[in-house]
């Protein structure tokens, strides 16, 4: 990485001002004693020639100290002192956990402090985390003797701010980030000059499972949202299914490759943000050389402690607002965990919650939680009836809106438990659903004589979901039935009126319960089709048509039927439900469709005649028997 030369013809200067400041490194840990607590620089701001100093200084003088608490917010690179070789002179106590110290945590050998990120500053200005030691990294001091913190601001800002003794390593490499990142020379204790490439992070490469969630979670953001995104190679995915968005904004507390790619391609230029107009506001990077490159002394790019990125109150300002986050683990009632698999401590509350919760308080925000459908090998469902004993509850039941699998989306908010269960059920891999199905019936959380059908013939195709523009100039969206779909249908039918429903049915029962809306939902695919003309979406989406066919396998043709809402009649959704299950049935090998229509239904009557079919009428009571079998090609 090309070096950053802002400001650096003042080391010598500075080590003319302030020689006391420029110390061998026996003298600059000597301050340490028994009992204190040092505070290291987070992630890929970590610096790592000091960790290693410190930890050849101990080597060097065993007894120095002992029972030193070592607390820092994530480490990607070296953490020897995790490491029961120092047990007597180190105690870790981190607040997340990463792959580094994972182990140490969950034997015992370290300890871990569940908080939300954005109240640490907070325990550190008041005292409750006091650090006597701050080991930091910073970039080479401007012509004014202000040093940038660079990619790591978060909560090392405050511990600078406040440590008994402050050592940093100057860095040439590390970039000068704007924002609230400075500190004067004369605030720091101990200055070390060396120049060592920063931690990189690269996310793996995100596969097609991360690719399809990438999908769905693009179909929620809109145009002008602002948005926070996690990291690892989901997020990734996600941010690279946003490229054909408009004016998107960020306020997040990770800046990752994702976003700066997003920024370069012009996706992101914060236009709409509510504050903070015009910037990306973020309080740490985790990326590649590349990515530090972009950042340094760009305008555009601000950073902030954590304590403004992640208050609640900050995030909630931001107008349509949508926090992206991930999850270990979801129950079918919609509580989730994101910080421990069971009794396994796996990472931490972090951020998730401050940018989740902050997020449903934002005029038009929107929270998404991603998941993959099963455990990396496959043989457990992260979709569950209950948490796993012992799993931390990152998020309750209030705080998610969406959650996505690699099948599809659920839309939690304001939904009642039963309807929860079914939409998650819905999107969780096919074959863990019948075992959900029978638990959640077991616990009660849904009807119990809910039916399904399990396999390939019960999978949702989502495949044949398709858009459509009507004659009317009415966008739809043609889709088959989902088994979560229940409540919708069950608001369609009763909006109809009793016109409708009698030429639909034709029958005057006017009740529509669960028994007989299961027969609407709960579909065998390749022997029968239910799709509807949807309008709207997540909370707003609204069914506004449905087409059915159920084949007849003697005859190999279908009966077919179709109903619309009545303000929607006449705009052409009848002509284009009738359309698509035509071609469908084609698809299938079908030879035509019968239908049974009220004499006196002569909209529906014209729909038919319509339809480009070759048409057999018989005349019974009040009733025309239809033949409509397909014509050639």
């Amino acid at each position: 990485m090309t070096t950053h030369d802002t400001g650096s013809a003042t080391i010598e200067t500075l080590r003319k001002e302030y020689p006391e400041k420029f110390a061998p490194e026996e003298h600059i840990f000597h301050p340490i004693h028994r009992g204190d607590r040092i505070f290291i620089g987070t992630a890929c701001g970590e610096p790592q020639y000091l960790v290693k100093a410190l930890i050849e200084y101990v080597d060097r003088h065993p007894k120095a100290f002992f029972d030193t608490e070592v607390f820092h917010v994530w480490t990607m690179g070296v953490a020897p002192y995790a490491h029961e070789k120092f047990k007597r002179n180190f105690r870790l106590n981190s607040f997340f956990i990463g792959d580094n110290t994972r182990d140490a945590v969950n034997k015992g050998l370290a300890d871990y402090t569940p908080v939300f990120l954005s109240r640490v500053p907070s325990l550190i200005y008041r005292g409750i985390e006091k650090f006597d030691i701050a080991l930091i990294q910073t970039s080479l001091p401007d012509i004014h003797g202000y040093v940038s913190l660079g990619i790591s601001v978060d909560i090392v800002k405050a511990a600078a701010e406040t440590a008994r003794v402050v050592i940093a390593q100057v860095n040439a490499h590390m970039p000068r980030v704007h924002g609230d990142t400075f500190l004067h020379v004369r605030d720091i204790d101990f200055i070390v000059p060396y120049d060592e490439p920063l931690l990189e992070f690269r996310a793996n490469v995100p596969d097609e499972i991360a690719h399809k969630i990438g999908s769905y979670v693009a179909r929620i953001v809109q145009d002008g949202d602002t948005i926070q995104v996690g990291y690892g190679s989901m997020p990734n995915a996600i941010l690279a299914s946003l490229s054909g968005k408009k004016h998107l904004g960020v306020h997040t507390e990770l800046l990752s490759d994702g976003i700066v790619k997003l920024m370069q391609q012009g996706v992101i230029d914060n236009a709409y943000k509510s504050i903070d107009r015009g910037k990306t506001v973020a309080s740490f990077c985790m990326g590649t050389a590349e990515t530090y490159r972009f950042i340094h002394d760009n305008p555009s790019i601000e950073f902030r402690t954590i304590d403004y990125t992640n208050n609640p109150l900050t995030i909630a300002q931001q107008k349509n607002m949508v926090a992206i986050n991930a999850a270990l683990q979801i129950d079918l009632t919609g509580q989730s965990s994101s910080e421990s698999i069971g009794k396994f401590f796996y990472s931490g509350i972090g951020g998730h919650a401050d940018f989740m919760r902050g997020t449903t308080l934002s005029p038009g925000g929107k929270t998404i939680l991603t998941l993959r459908s099963t455990s990396n090998d496959g043989t457990r469902s992260r979709i569950v009836p209950l948490l796993d004993e012992g799993a931390g509850v990152t998020l309750t039941r209030g705080d998610i809106h969406y959650v996505v699998t690699e099948y599809g989306i659920a839309h939690l908010h304001g939904k009642n438990i039963r309807e929860r269960a079914m939409d998650l059920i819905a999107i969780s891999h096919p074959k863990f659903r019948p075992w959900l199905i029978e638990e959640a019936k077991r616990l009660g959380l849904i009807y119990r004589d809910q039916a399904f059908i399990p396999g390939k013939r019960g999978e949702y195709p989502e495949n044949l979901e398709t858009f459509r523009t009507t004659r009317a100039g009415l966008t739809i969206l043609l889709r088959p039935v989902k088994i979560s779909d229940e409540p919708l249908i069950k608001d369609f039918f009763y909006d109809l009126s009793d016109q409708s429903l009698y030429r639909r049915f034709i029958s005057k029962r006017q009740d529509m319960p669960h028994e007989r809306l299961q027969e609407f939902v709960v579909i065998d695919y390749t022997q029968e089709m239910v799709i509807l003309a949807v309008v709207g979406e997540g909370e707003t989406e609204r069914i506004i048509g449905i087409g059915q066919y159920g084949i007849d396998p003697v005859t190999h043709t279908a009966e077919v039927a179709v109903v619309v809402r009545d303000e929607y009649q006449g705009k052409g959704v009848g002509t284009e439900l009738l359309a698509y299950l035509t071609y469908l049935a084609k698809r299938q090998g079908l030879l035509g469709f019968t239908a049974e229509v009220l004499v006196d239904n002569k909209p529906m009557m014209r729909l038919f005649e319509k339809g480009g079919f070759d048409i057999e009428k018989r005349r019974g009571e009040g009733v025309y028997e239809l033949r409509l079998a397909f014509r050639e090609p």
